[in-house]
C-alpha cells in the first residue's frame, strides 16, 4: 500500500480533509541539550476516502518509532483514572468478571484501568508497545506484555494466555496505521462469546466543535460510527452498542462482538448512525468546510496573544499535551508569546515543547508568577483544570480556552 491508498479499502486519496501543513511529532519533548539540533517535521494533510469514507492522516511515520519509547501517561490524569474505575466496575458487574475470567488491554499504558480490575481480583492482561509505560505498569502489580498488536501477535497472546471475556481498547484505534491488522489482533483475542470495547474520539464532534487540534502524527485515522463499524467487519466483529461520551471533547465507546453470536444492534447504534449522516459525515462532501473553520480558530488565538503581547501582558500554558503541540505549531506560536508551560507528569518537565521550543515547568510556577493569562491547552480536561488553577483568581488572572472558540474566563 502506497501513501496515496486507503489502508482500509485501499481505494487511491484524492480528497482533502483538512491541511495543516507541517509539524514534529506532537509527544517528541526535548532535552535543552538538543535545542540547538535539527527536528524533523513531517505533514498534516489529512485526507478523506472517497469510496469507504475513513478519514486518514497517512503513516508519514511508523507507529514503531512513534510507540515505542512514550511519554504520555494515563495517571496524571485524575479525571481519566476515574472515568477508567467507573468502567471497570460496570463491566464486572455487567459481565460478572470474577477470578476465572480475563480481561484483556491493548494499548495498556500505566495501568491505569487494568489495576481497577486488579483491585476486584480479576485476571487481567495488558498490551503496551512503550517498554519505559508498561514496565510502570508491571510496578503496579498489572500483568504487562510490551508487545504491538497484529494479526500475529493477536493468535500469540491468545495462545499464551487464553482469549478474553472483555477485550479493551482506549484511545488506541485511532492511534493503529494497520487498521486491518489490529482488528484482526482484537479478533484473535477475545472469545467467541466475549465482548469488544473500543474508546475513541468521535469524528462528529470533532468537526462540529472544531477540535483541530486532535489531529497530529499519532493519530492515523479520524473515526465515525460508519468507518469504525466497517474497520470491525474486517475481521468479523460486528458492533451491537454505542455510548457516546464527553471524554477527549466526545468520544464514542464502542461495544462489538464476534458475529456468529453477536445478535441485533441496539437502538443506540441508529441514533448514532443517523446525527452523522444528518450532518454530513456519511457523504464526501458532507466532510468539506473544515479547513475554514479551523483558521478561524488561528486567527483569533493569534490575535489574542498579539494583542496581550502588545499591552505587556504575561501569558503562560498549563499542559503539555500532543493536542496542544499541534495547536502551537500550527500557529507559528514560540516562547515571545507564550511564555511557558507547566505540566504535572515530572516526565516532561525540565524539557521543551517540540518545534515550538516552549520550556515545561512544574506547576508551581504559575503561582510563583502570578501571570495575567494562563491558556489551557488539553481543554479537554477542561472541568478538572479549572479546579486545579482555581487559585489564579487570587491576583486576578485568567484562564483562556482556545477552542472550540477563544473563551476568556
Amino acid at each position: 500500500m502506497t501513501l496515496a491508498e486507503c489502508r482500509l479499502c485501499s481505494t487511491g486519496l484524492t480528497e482533502t480533509f483538512v491541511d495543516l501543513g507541517m509539524s514534529p511529532l506532537c509527544e517528541s519533548y526535548l532535552p535543552a541539550e538538543r535545542l540547538d539540533s535539527a527536528e524533523t517535521f513531517y505533514p498534516l494533510h489529512v485526507r478523506i476516502c472517497p469510496e469507504c469514507l475513513l478519514v486518514q492522516l497517512p503513516a508519514y511515520v511508523p507507529g514503531e518509532e512513534i510507540f515505542s519509547d512514550y511519554a504520555y501517561f494515563s495517571s496524571y490524569s485524575d479525571s481519566w483514572v476515574a472515568h477508567a474505575r467507573r468502567y471497570a466496575d460496570t463491566m464486572v458487574e455487567t459481565l460478572g468478571l470474577g477470578a476465572e475470567s480475563l480481561v484483556t488491554e491493548v494499548a495498556s499504558n500505566d495501568g491505569y484501568l487494568l489495576q481497577h480490575f486488579v483491585a476486584r481480583g480479576v485476571p487481567v492482561l495488558g498490551v503496551e508497545p512503550a517498554a519505559n509505560i508498561a514496565e510502570v505498569a508491571r510496578g503496579r502489580g498489572v500483568r504487562t506484555e510490551n508487545r504491538f498488536l497484529g494479526a500475529a501477535s493477536g493468535v500469540e497472546l491468545a495462545d499464551r494466555y487464553g482469549q478474553a471475556d472483555l477485550v479493551v481498547g482506549n484511545n488506541v484505534y485511532a492511534h493503529v496505521p494497520d487498521l486491518v491488522g489490529f482488528t484482526a489482533g482484537l479478533a484473535a483475542l477475545v472469545k467467541p462469546t466475549g465482548l469488544v470495547t473500543l474508546e475513541f474520539p468521535h469524528l462528529l464532534r470533532l468537526v462540529e466543535r472544531r477540535q483541530y487540534d486532535t489531529i497530529y502524527h499519532e493519530h492515523y485515522q479520524y473515526l465515525s460510527l460508519l468507518t469504525a463499524r466497517r474497520a470491525l467487519a474486517t475481521a468479523d466483529l460486528s458492533v451491537v452498542d454505542v455510548e457516546e461520551l464527553s471524554s477527549h471533547g466526545g468520544s464514542l465507546r464502542v461495544y462489538a462482538r464476534p458475529a456468529t453470536g453477536a445478535g441485533e444492534p441496539s437502538s443506540n447504534v441508529k441514533s448514532v448512525l443517523e446525527a452523522e449522516a444528518e450532518a454530513g459525515l456519511h457523504t464526501v462532501a458532507g466532510h468539506r468546510g473544515f479547513a475554514e473553520a479551523v483558521f478561524d480558530i488561528k486567527r483569533d488565538l493569534l490575535d489574542f496573544l498579539l494583542t496581550a503581547r502588545a499591552q505587556g501582558r504575561r501569558v503562560v500554558g498549563y499542559g503539555a499535551p500532543g493536542k496542544g503541540n499541534t495547536l502551537l505549531n500550527h500557529c507559528g506560536i514560540r516562547a515571545d508569546l507564550l511564555e511557558y508551560t507547566v505540566d504535572r507528569s515530572p516526565h516532561k518537565q525540565g524539557r521543551f515543547l517540540p518545534g515550538t521550543h516552549i520550556p515545561i515547568h512544574a506547576p508551581e510556577r504559575i503561582e510563583q508568577d502570578q501571570p495575567d493569562y494562563v491558556l489551557v491547552l488539553p481543554w479537554n480536561l477542561r472541568t478538572e483544570i479549572s479546579a486545579q488553577l482555581d487559585h489564579v483568581r487570587q491576583w486576578g488572572g485568567r484562564l483562556v480556552f482556545p477552542i472550540p472558540a477563544l473563551e476568556v474566563v
